[in-house]
């Protein structure tokens, strides 16, 4: 089976390894003609304090099209006011709709496409002081409470939330989907053999496990039509001990592909319950992260931030290696995340046989990158990843280094 299988990938591989396709060209998203492949990640923005879409999120947005952006991508939409993981989220509700479609107008106009990234905090919830809901009773060393386990009824209605935020978005005129399943909200905890102690059909063997995060993504295939495309974002690894891991998320990335419900697959890695830093490598910002938290949260952050956000050198492109597995596995289209800020990663990327790659930091730093790369007037971003934009996402995210007249 392993010969076989392994002579089976890489004839499916092997044109795009030898001939790789330009990045800054047109690109095919499942439904969609990107005009490159060049996405803008979901990083929350922290402009939707009442649960709706504001100017500051529609020009934000206008201008990440404006700069090149094949498609750029809205985060993090709750599926519902309980899914929400800080009080300042946009919730996809009806009343959400107007404003979804304003800022999918303003994105068009400048020639881009749009997405916005759904999920359901789970855990995360708790340390913004909402109700929590995760797939077994734990306890929030952030919150200082435990959770509450997710009943039948639960999974239930939040599984058809997911297709109801789908379904609005569509409404609205956005582009695509992306269904959140990493970082430690609701999908990426039942994923978990950490966190999920589950005895039912949700929990227990991978199979199981994994169940939430298919039927989720089922969901919003059926919300989207054939008109949008559908990304997942997938944990690669949890980034703890006795966490999701490779050899587990490379299997349901299998079975996420035998379901047929994903046009893309973007891999990740960290959990925002357990270790953020894993996601973002390089310097952890506790003091500007204990300014901008309420003050519990703010004292509990100083005497036991250096243990929560643990810090890992940044290294560019630093899921690559592990993202490789994947693209050995897998003939999906699959993005690659993480610490990309230079062409010539870019390019590395496409001979790889990635299929689009995803900036978040670098195009906080400069939305007008991709035009220049494309130009080829600049080589790598000005993005020093000193990572205090993580503090400014209750004031609406911004890179510090940047004039306030000049902010996206």
């Amino acid at each position: 089976m392993g010969p076989v299988w392994r002579a089976r990938i890489d004839l499916a591989n092997i044109d795009s390894m030898q001939h790789p396709p330009d990045a800054f060209a047109p690109a095919r998203l499942g439904p969609l003609t990107l005009r490159n492949r060049i996405l803008k990640a979901a990083t929350f923005e922290g402009m939707t304090g009442d649960q709706t879409v504001s100017p500051r999120l529609v020009e934000f947005h206008r201008r990440m099209a404006k700069g090149g952006v094949g498609l750029t991508t809205v985060a993090f939409c709750a599926v519902s006011p309980e899914g929400m993981g800080t009080p300042n989220e946009l919730v996809l509700s009806d009343a959400a709709v107007p404003g979804l479609r304003r800022v999918a107008d303003a994105v068009h106009a400048e020639g881009g496409a749009i997405s916005a990234q759904i999920g359901h905090a789970g855990a995360v919830a708790a340390a913004a002081g909402l109700p929590a809901t995760t797939p077994s009773a734990l306890f929030s060393p952030l919150a200082m409470k435990r959770t509450k386990a997710a009943s039948e009824a639960d999974i239930r209605r939040i599984i058809a939330d997911f297709g109801a935020a789908t379904r609005r978005l569509r409404e609205a005129g956005f582009d695509a989907v992306e269904v959140h399943l990493g970082h430690g909200y609701l999908a990426s905890e039942f994923l978990s053999p950490r966190l999920n102690k589950r005895r039912d059909d949700w929990g227990g063997p991978l199979v199981n496990r994994a169940r939430f995060a298919r039927e989720v993504v089922q969901a919003a295939k059926a919300a989207a039509g054939d008109r949008m495309a559908v990304v997942a974002k997938l944990n690669m690894d949890d980034g703890v001990a006795g966490g999701f891991w490779l050899d587990e998320s490379i299997e349901v990335g299998r079975m996420l592909e035998a379901d047929g419900a994903l046009d893309a697959l973007e891999l990740t890695g960290g959990s925002s319950f357990e270790n953020p830093m894993y996601l973002f490598r390089g310097e952890a910002p506790i003091h500007e992260m204990a300014r901008s938290m309420p003050r519990a949260v703010a004292l509990g952050l100083k005497l036991f931030g250096r243990f929560f956000f643990r810090a890992y050198p940044f290294e560019e492109a630093y899921f690559r290696r592990h993202a490789r597995q994947f693209r050995a596995a897998l003939r999906m289209p699959v993005v690659l995340l993480g610490g990309i800020n230079r062409r010539d990663t870019i390019e590395q990327a496409m001979a790889d046989g990635f299929d689009f790659v995803a900036m978040g930091r670098g195009l906080l730093r400069d939305p007008e990158l991709v035009n220049r790369m494309a130009r080829r007037e600049a080589s790598e971003s000005l993005c020093v990843h000193c990572n205090k934009c993580m503090a400014t996402i209750y004031a609406g995210t911004h890179c510090v280094l940047v004039e306030p007249s000049q902010r996206a």
